[in-house]
């Protein structure tokens, strides 16, 4: 057998058939989240946005030929080069790029715009493979956590000049693999005790009752434990550095745009303002729900066909799904992610080497952060941050950067073999 047919029997053709009907099925959900029964245009008229994905669909289909003929080791000998080009693209968007609604994050090339940080995804999952495949990586030791945590802050930090917190929480899934790779579970307690903390602070309005309960739980404690004297100073401080924080969290919110502040205030009370700050999602909650079990069929959706929910064509785009093919749709196309997810594991798991492996596990945190928070938004369980649903969402840049991120492992998958002959 041929070193390419060899090749093509080791691509993974069930990811890629995943892949392929979770974009046909948001190009047609697209088409139904600007339908005009008035106007009736077609799915293929360029000038909505059915038709501008089908573009971008036809391009990204470009960018797999490429990938998939190139040579496996590129990705991994330009990953640092690649970094750094879109470091810079990053630092030149706030002075250069298109400002909408408040930030700037876009480049502007005729009728299409593109996200530079929307691929810095993918060139920072390719640099933390680089750093971390070396046979002296070790998360265990404190000096390799700060290397890989650099990695991924730079582009937080430039990402926040834009100013764009949404796109810069997705950098926070890299922890994931982290995790995988043998990061302290330490870290991790501290994380979640904090996000609960935080959650605490915001959702409840009389700090008094905070510090109560943290001041009940260092007693306890301190009284279960040794009475050693390190021991009692440890929570004490611990205590102290809780209430400091809880007092300071509610100042740095009240520093923060008044449209974030609002987004905060209807996740502890999504009914405060259902015609204002709540509008997005009570009609996402009202556009699901009226859906049912079977839905009310395709472009006969009420909420989506009167504009009840603003961005339905990209951040809210499941509630369409959801109004249209009820919760027997919905529960299909989460299905195909669940499955892509899994099948990415099993593919990661399966990697011959370190660099591979490190890159498998960065797309599917990704991906799964972004899958998790998007279908979170649009009922109301977290905050609305404009994180567009993988292969769904309309968006160039989105669909061409979660394209290159997945193929680019799918690519690596099908060399494995190749890939362990250079170990040896």
């Amino acid at each position: 057998m041929r070193e390419d047919d060899l090749y093509i029997n080791k691509i993974d053709w069930i990811t890629i058939t995943i892949y392929a009907l979770l974009v046909i099925m948001g190009w047609f959900n697209i088409y139904a989240a600007v339908y005009d029964e008035q106007a009736a245009k077609s799915i293929f008229d360029f000038s909505i946005n059915s038709g501008k994905q089908l573009v971008w669909i036809g391009t990204a289909l470009l960018l797999i030929t490429i990938i998939m003929v190139a040579d496996y080791r590129l990705f991994e000998n330009l990953s640092l080069v690649l970094y750094g080009i879109f470091l810079l693209f990053l630092l030149i968007t706030p002075f250069f790029g298109k400002e909408i609604n408040g930030q700037r994050a876009w480049f502007e090339i005729g009728a299409f715009r593109l996200q530079p940080a929307e691929f810095a995804k993918f060139a920072t999952a390719l640099a933390l493979a680089k750093f971390m495949e070396r046979p002296s990586f070790d998360l265990s030791q404190f000096k390799y956590q700060m290397q890989a945590l650099l990695i991924i802050m730079l582009p937080v930090a430039l990402i926040m000049l834009q100013p764009d917190t949404g796109t810069a929480m997705v950098y926070s899934a890299f922890f994931i693999m982290l995790y995988r790779e043998g990061m302290p579970q330490r870290y991790y307690v501290l994380g979640l005790a904090f996000i609960a903390v935080s959650l605490l602070a915001l959702g409840i309005e009389n700090n008094l009752y905070i510090v109560i309960g943290v001041v009940a739980v260092v007693v306890i404690f301190i009284l279960l434990g040794k009475k050693k004297l390190s021991r009692i100073l440890a929570f004490t401080i611990l205590g102290l550095a809780t209430i400091a924080y809880t007092y300071s969290l509610d100042y740095v919110v009240s520093k923060l745009p008044e449209h974030q502040q609002n987004r905060i205030m209807v996740l502890f009370n999504p009914d405060i303002d259902p015609l204002g700050v709540g509008w997005n999602v009570t009609q996402s909650k009202i556009a699901i729900g009226s859906g049912g079990f079977a839905g009310k069929g395709y472009l006969e959706g009420t909420q989506t066909k009167f504009d009840f929910v603003p961005e339905q064509h990209t951040d809210f785009i499941f509630c369409t799904l959801g109004e249209e093919f009820g919760w027997v749709g919905s529960l299909v196309v989460i299905f195909l992610f669940c499955a892509l997810l899994i099948r990415l594991v099993f593919l990661a798991e399966r990697q011959k080497n370190r660099f591979s492996r490190v890159y498998g596990y960065s797309v599917i945190s990704i991906l799964l952060f972004h899958f998790m928070i998007n279908i979170a938004m649009t009922i109301g369980l977290f905050p609305v941050v404009g994180i567009p649903l993988p292969f769904f969402s309309y968006g160039g840049s989105s669909l061409w950067s979660f394209t290159i991120l997945l193929f680019i492992f799918i690519k690596l998958d099908s060399h494995r073999i190749q890939l362990l002959g250079r170990m040896k």
